[in-house]
């Protein structure tokens, strides 16, 4: 595998200002794995929990393909790409529509049930692609979330006239979002009778299938997503998924230690 290299957004564009141009970010992250490079960073505003949901926040993930990045994200073909990315790390990082087995916590998102909630808006930028790019971004998102710092807030006694709490939302004090739970993705490609980790643009360009799937420190599988029109036997799939694990650990472990590291050189 090859290794990985994690900043902070801090070095790689104005700290006040997220990709989507929202302003003042609260977490962010930049993270190079061989010679693909992306950013991201969150945001959190407060909202509104859905009908559905109203236990928790929401969380949305938007990313954009860079033209200077791969000559094929020019024009439609990183409009789709973008697209695709964006459902792919939904479904792998936020479970079913029920929130069912999701790695990243929305009920933690929640500030009074039904009323009020945090959103976070995670925006991604491809800087340059060498294959890979989805096992990247999820890198890149479960860094930016442990630099996130999401705001405390006080609830009024009284309500409005409308029935919504009032609430206070500090400027100076700071809860640190939880990412023990959030998954990293591994991605294994198959290449005839072989399935790859890591693979090269030249590998993804021979592939009948590729399966990603997330995977937290605990062991669980938070999310799977297939790209590729050929079927695969389940067999195969179970073996898939046993390697995932196993790599996985691997990769969990080093992004900790260069989370670590960036926290370390960030105070200093």
């Amino acid at each position: 595998m090859c290794q990985c290299f994690i900043a902070w957004h801090l070095q790689g564009c104005p700290n006040d200002l997220t990709l989507t141009g929202r302003l003042r970010a609260n977490g962010s992250a930049r993270v190079r794995i061989g010679a693909t490079e992306v950013i991201v960073s969150v945001k959190a505003e407060l909202g509104k929990p859905s009908l559905m949901q109203p236990d928790k926040g929401k969380v949305l993930i938007y990313i954009d393909c860079s033209s200077t990045a791969e000559p094929a994200f020019e024009g439609r073909g990183a409009d789709w790409l973008s697209a695709d990315l964006s459902n792919a790390l939904q479904r792998c990082l936020l479970g079913a529509k029920s929130g069912a087995g999701a790695g990243i916590d929305c009920s933690s998102l929640v500030v009074v049930e039904g009323k009020i909630c945090w959103d976070l808006y995670i925006d991604g930028l491809v800087i340059s692609s060498d294959g890979n790019l989805l096992d990247a971004l999820g890198a890149a998102i479960k860094a930016a979330l442990s630099n996130t710092g999401i705001p405390k807030v006080q609830i009024a006694a009284g309500a409005s006239t409308d029935g919504q709490p009032e609430v206070d939302v500090s400027d100076e004090e700071f809860m640190q979002f939880d990412t023990s739970g959030v998954p990293v993705i591994i991605t294994l490609t198959k290449v005839g009778k072989h399935y790859i980790v890591d693979a090269t643009p030249e590998e993804e360009s021979q592939m009948s299938s590729a399966v990603s799937i997330s995977i937290n420190r605990q062991g669980h599988i938070c999310g799977v997503t297939k790209r590729g029109g050929a079927g695969l036997d389940p067999t195969v799939i179970l073996d898939m998924v046993s390697v995932a694990k196993h790599v996985s650990e691997q990769l969990i472990n080093k992004l900790d230690s260069e989370i670590a590291s960036a926290e370390a050189e960030d105070e200093s």
